[in-house]
């Protein structure tokens, strides 16, 4: 179940976090990132009990009433928040990363005809490739280690789950759960 929600929460989270930075680095006024940047690590300091309180009253909803389902507590409530968890620490890392390469390594892909675009996937990218790499490890662990957000919406079930639609119990909510019985 763990793997499960966190697989989900990564396949959502680098695409969203890395092409917001690339956004945020790139393209994105000063004006834009400074208000951007910002909210993304305010989005960092909310709570995993308020992130899991608004997963229970708005996407569990959400998800029942587009899937047909009888309640949306489920893997793939978990992979969501999860995901919503993990974005600031991938946007942080990996914009910064993207402002730390030289300006030379753009100028020359520039000198040599390339585009902007080209410019960025095929120079900047790979110069940072290990960089953003470390940022969505960083994500992944967060994601991992998160406790109260996917106890209160993935349904704490312990059957094995066949699909993210069913209720899991990861890792962290069962320690979390089984703590009163430690002497």
């Amino acid at each position: 179940s763990t793997v499960m929600v966190t697989f989900g929460a990564m396949v959502i989270a680098v695409p969203l976090g890395i092409g917001t930075a690339l956004y945020l680095s790139e393209v994105a006024s000063r004006r834009l990132r400074e208000i951007a940047k910002p909210f993304v690590e305010i989005l960092a300091g909310i709570p995993s009990v308020v992130i899991g309180f608004i997963g229970i009253l708005v996407i569990s909803p959400i998800i029942a009433n587009i899937f047909g389902l009888s309640n949306g507590l489920n893997a793939i409530n978990g992979s969501i928040l999860l995901a919503i968890m993990a974005l600031p620490t991938i946007i942080s890392i990996s914009e910064d990363i993207l402002k730390s390469i030289p300006k030379t390594y753009q100028e020359a892909s520039l000198a040599l005809g390339a585009t902007k675009w080209q410019t960025i996937i095929r120079v900047k990218l790979p110069a940072v490739k290990s960089g953003i790499i470390a940022a969505c490890l960083l994500g992944m662990g967060r994601a991992i280690g998160e406790t109260m957000t996917v106890l209160m919406v993935t349904g704490c079930s312990l059957a094995m789950p066949t699909s993210y639609f069913d209720s899991v119990r990861t890792l962290t909510a069962t320690i979390a759960i089984e703590m009163g019985e430690v002497p």
